[in-house]
């Protein structure tokens, strides 16, 4: 779908660089520029198999890798005459680093008009804070996230995840796509796309900038529970295992009455109405949690399925690998590898009816391309390129 759109990724660790990945599952030609020692850091995150990243297999899928020393004035003058091939840069050095190297916005598009820039930073652009560094985790935390997720009285809770990373690079690839479409359909010009680590999560955050602007109140931390609808909780069955519901549809909280023996609570005013069983929402938790402890998760499943109720199990990857619904939709493929052998990865996402996305190959080893991208597209010679790489640029 986005054959003939190159993609320059000059970005380092997660949110930035997932963007280009999701650009290059659908068919764009993504170059990962890398610093010669050491490469990307993600490359050295989590768990390690013989010295190769896990997580930079993934990451870093459908890229060709690209040693260039960004340090220097050499390595810069590659990076701009490559950004004049290209449709889009993606970046996420700090602001003032990259005016530094003359790679930020304003000098690439002044040799490249058409050019989309995408800038993912810690705090954005603008602002005091815009020239402090930033990770997902500040991200979580001062998005409102980590102050509303956890267990009532205890402490804010972040994620075992790259949250923050992630929301943030599903809305800089759709801003990408976007800005794409305004230059090849409208015939306008490139733009720069600031995105930051705090906005996107934020925006997600709806109901408590709702209600503290309309009543003054504070969300505060209630576990499970999410206090506008009720039953909605995790519950542990008789054999140890849990299972998680939502009734944020009116109807799914009286088909639970229904399916667990209380159907006489759906004529009762103060469990029938959605608002008046907030009010009790600690007996509705209690009643539901009594009747799932008394059965085992598939006896509970089978009744709410039955019942059109909405509860699922809570699963952890193994369960989740196996799950027949996963299994159906090809979730999860297995990979073939130069360097693991292969490795089961997540699928591209979003599922079209005439084209299909691709993991073509892992995250490669790091240099790999540096050749074939430099001879290829700024037309370098053997010469040129060995002279780059007594000089340690490449």
């Amino acid at each position: 779908m986005l054959a003939g759109i190159r993609v320059l990724d000059i970005a380092t660790l997660a949110a930035a660089p997932l963007a280009a990945t999701y650009l290059g599952e659908f068919g764009a030609d993504v170059i990962k520029i890398e610093q010669p020692q050491g490469g990307d850091p993600i490359r050295g995150w989590g768990v390690q198999d013989n010295g190769t990243g896990l997580m930079w297999k993934s990451i870093g899928r459908n890229k060709r890798s690209v040693t260039i020393d960004l340090r220097t004035d050499t390595g810069q003058d590659l990076v701009r005459r490559l950004a004049v091939e290209c449709d889009v840069v993606v970046a996420n050095t700090r602001p003032h680093t990259l005016t530094r190297w003359g790679l930020d916005y304003e000098a690439l598009s002044s040799l490249n008009p058409k050019l989309v820039m995408l800038h993912v930073t810690g705090f954005g652009l603008e602002g005091p804070k815009s020239t402090r560094p930033g990770f997902g985790t500040l991200g979580e935390a001062m998005s409102g996230f980590a102050h509303s997720t956890g267990e009532a009285g205890g402490p804010p809770t972040l994620p075992s995840f790259m949250l923050a990373d992630g929301v943030a690079s599903l809305n800089a690839a759709y801003a990408v796509m976007m800005a794409l479409y305004h230059r090849d359909v409208h015939g306008a010009d490139g733009q720069l796309i600031d995105i930051n680590l705090i906005d996107p999560l934020a925006r997600l955050l709806e109901q408590s900038l709702l209600a503290y602007d309309r009543t003054g109140t504070i969300a505060h931390r209630s576990g499970n529970r999410w206090e506008i609808s009720a039953p909605r909780n995790t519950y542990r069955t008789k054999d140890g295992r849990w299972l998680a519901m939502s009734a944020s549809a009116p109807s799914i909280a009286l088909r639970v009455f229904k399916a667990i023996g209380r159907a006489d609570l759906i004529s009762h005013p103060d469990f029938s109405d959605p608002q008046r069983r907030l009010s009790r929402l600690d007996e509705v938790d209690e009643i539901v949690a009594e009747w799932v402890g008394r059965h085992t998760l598939d006896e509970a499943m089978s009744v709410f399925e039955a019942e059109e109720i909405a509860a699922a199990p809570v699963y952890d990857v193994a369960q989740l690998v196996e799950d027949e619904q996963m299994k159906a939709r090809k979730v999860f493929v297995r990979v073939e590898d130069d360097e693991l052998g292969n490795l089961l990865v997540q699928t591209p996402v979003p599922r079209f009816s005439r084209s299909d996305g691709i993991v073509d190959t892992l995250g490669p080893a790091l240099g790999r391309h540096t050749t074939e991208v430099l001879s290829e597209i700024l037309g370098l010679s053997d010469t040129e390129l060995a002279e780059l790489r007594e000089r340690n640029i490449v």
